[in-house]
């Protein structure tokens, strides 16, 4: 079963979306079915590291502070940035941070919280030297951000990760 159709989750939440997002028909069940089919064969060509959460805790942590500390606090800068301060006071940048990590869904997850932090965007990882490239909206201070990243971000992932 698992070589016809590795992912049957994935396959049927994909069918159900589709036939959701399309008239129900024969024809658009059978399409469904086969985009879903090649999505699910896609994904196992890829083989994606099954994630082993070591401490569920300490991410449920890191979330939460992610998501009620970082982030809004994020979003006010952002909102300040774009309502009011002048332009040559903003300080855009690129920075560059060498990270320890090497779990793909530790990397995954960081990509995801620094993404979703408003006023900053993962552009680069470069696996063979260990550093990801972001950029800030207004780099303040980039030693600070640095040690964010790396002590709140990069550490608590690796606790749950590797």
């Amino acid at each position: 079963m698992s070589i016809v159709l590795p992912y049957p989750l994935l396959t049927v939440a994909l069918t159900v979306m589709w036939m959701s997002l399309n008239s129900f028909s024969f024809g658009h069940l059978v399409l469904g079915l086969t985009i879903a089919w090649v999505a699910s064969a896609a994904m196992a060509a890829l083989r994606p590291e099954k994630p082993r959460i070591r401490r569920p805790l300490a991410l449920i942590r890191l979330l939460a502070s992610v998501i009620f500390r970082d982030i809004v606090l994020s979003n006010i800068a952002v909102a300040r940035i774009i309502l009011g301060v002048p332009r040559h006071a903003r300080r855009p940048g690129f920075m560059t941070i060498p990270l320890e990590m090497t779990s793909q869904n530790g990397l995954a997850l960081l990509a995801v919280l620094l993404t979703g932090t408003p006023g900053t965007s993962w552009l680069e990882y470069n696996s063979n030297e260990g550093t990801l490239l972001i950029h800030v909206l207004d780099l303040d201070d980039e030693e600070a951000l640095r040690d964010l990243i790396k002590n709140r971000y990069e550490r608590t992932l690796m606790e749950v990760f590797e």
